[in-house]
């Protein structure tokens, strides 16, 4: 079975904790536990204040489970071992199916998450100020939209 899931969170208010050295840690538990979970992470990306991450969801889990795995022992590492108490992630979470044909884009887009911030090149939709205010689980916007010379950057 071949079930990709783009899913994104941010650190609660969008505070700035996740520097360099923070977010390879961080990632690196976040790799850790989808290992332990046989989930497959293909791209895993952000900047200081929210995490993307594109999964093959196997089907021994459901989504919600997982993203509570990961942001559950990311918090945990974080307030114990990486950073002084106070770190959490925001309760909620988007996740967005993803079609095999669009696997790459997305891969790419989250792989360059700081250059695509940096050059206001974000999509819309497929970042934390628009996707979880409109909240859940739901289709990746155009599957295509990562499609070259397809999809619109937001500026």
């Amino acid at each position: 079975m071949e079930v990709y899931v783009h899913a994104v969170w941010s650190t609660w208010d969008r505070a700035p904790f996740l520097t360099p050295a923070v977010r390879e840690q961080v990632y690196r538990c976040i790799r850790r536990e989808c290992s332990l979970l046989k989930t497959e992470v293909i791209a895993l990306g952000g900047i200081e204040d929210h995490v993307h991450v594109l999964l093959r969801l196997p089907a021994t889990i459901t989504i919600a489970e997982l993203v509570k795995q990961m942001k559950g022992s990311s918090s945990h590492l974080a307030n114990h071992r990486v950073l002084p108490r106070g770190f959490k992630w925001q309760g909620g979470y988007s996740a967005f199916s993803v079609s095999r044909r669009a696997v790459p884009f997305v891969k790419d887009y989250i792989l360059r998450q700081e250059e695509h911030h940096r050059d206001g090149t974000t999509f819309a939709g497929a970042e934390p100020e628009c996707s979880v205010r409109e909240g859940g689980l739901r289709a990746f916007p155009a599957a295509n939209s990562f499609a070259p010379g397809v999809g619109r950057p937001r500026s």
